[in-house]
């Protein structure tokens, strides 16, 4: 099997690819795998360092946007795993544009490439936030799409794009939503590496409103494998939800990083309330498991102290990557001079 994976040198792009050659995922037998990425900010060299001499790896640098790259790649491959996107609600807050071109036209233009060269499977990776904030319960796959940010919507709109080729032309297409995802090789503006980096470095934590927001948390590797899941045994048109079994307040979770980082709450600032801040996510995942056998199997304790663990012995990696700031206000003395604090604090 010949797989091409777009965003494959992001957090949960390079995860996929690093499973798919360490054969952590042996219902597939992969012959070949293409990594399709842009290179932006949140994607870095070593995220697929492991992996790198594996000579079934071919890595192109460019963007889903360039018609003329996307069509010259695209043949020749079994399946079109999707998860390049732009993906900081912050960001997408800040400045739409690139959300609007990259997760959308940018799907538009994979999915006409997959249509005309005769792919015989496309998945779109995509995200719980796109139905919104539910009070309540949790969200069916049938659940109407309900996005606040400009993130969310545009990951909608390429749901629904995904979904009418399937419709209107046959492709083949699965569609998988996750929730929040962490583990190793997350770029640091998300809330559990950000979090994990600045405490490290003796920074304080940028806490969003009263810190009630409630989201599900789910490991990179059970992400991964329910994507693998889906690629394998989904059906065409199918949607599949992703979710963590693990529903914590934002609060919540603050608490265990600071306890994971043997920090005090004094080391938590409360800042200003995202505009348009979903209260809470929710995923009903029964009918996953019923069709494809998944569940996460990533202990939320667990998974949060090795992600730590590697937070700490990777200083190497995501230290280049921290603003570096004249802001002593936020620093505490004695400590490593990168300041963290100063960036939006996700999801």
């Amino acid at each position: 099997m010949r797989i091409l994976v777009t965003g494959g040198a992001g957090f949960i792009g390079s995860a996929y690819v690093r499973r798919l050659l360490a054969g952590a995922e042996p219902a597939l037998d992969v012959d070949a795998v293409t990594v399709l990425d842009a290179y932006t900010y949140a994607a870095t060299e070593a995220a697929l360092d492991p992996v790198r001499a594996d000579p079934r790896l071919r890595i192109i640098r460019g963007d889903i946007r360039d018609a003329a790259l996307v069509d010259a790649t695209v043949p020749g491959h079994d399946v079109v795993v999707h998860l390049a996107a732009e993906s900081h609600v912050d960001r997408s807050i800040a400045d739409a544009a690139a959300f609007v071109t990259t997760n959308v036209v940018g799907t538009q233009i994979l999915l006409d490439a997959a249509l005309r060269h005769g792919v015989p499977r496309f998945v779109q990776v995509s995200t719980d936030e796109v139905y919104g904030s539910i009070a309540t319960g949790s969200w069916t796959e049938q659940a109407p799409l309900d996005p606040s940010s400009p993130y969310s919507a545009s990951k909608a709109a390429a749901d629904l794009l995904a979904l009418a080729y399937h419709r209107t032309h046959g492709l083949d297409v699965v569609v998988t939503r996750g929730a929040n995802t962490y583990g190793p090789y997350q770029y640091p503006e998300k809330i559990v590496p950000l979090f994990v980096t600045n405490l490290l470095d003796g920074h304080d934590v940028p806490l969003y409103g009263d810190g009630g927001n409630v989201r599900e948390w789910l490991h990179v590797d059970d992400h991964c494998h329910g994507i693998a899941l889906a690629q394998t045994n989904g059906r065409p048109g199918g949607i599949y939800h992703l979710g963590g079994d693990a529903e914590l307040t934002n609060r919540e979770l603050t608490g265990r990083l600071l306890a994971a980082c043997a920090a005090g709450w004094d080391r938590v600032r409360p800042v200003a309330d995202r505009q348009g801040h979903d209260r809470r996510y929710s995923l009903d995942c029964a009918a996953t498991r019923r069709e494809l056998g998944w569940t996460p199997t990533v202990d939320l304790d667990r998974g949060l102290a090795a992600t730590v663990d590697w937070y700490r012995d990777h200083r190497a990696w995501w230290q280049p990557l921290k603003p570096h700031r004249a802001d002593p206000g936020r620093r505490r003395p004695g400590k490593a001079t990168t300041d963290g604090t100063g960036q939006r604090q996700p999801r």
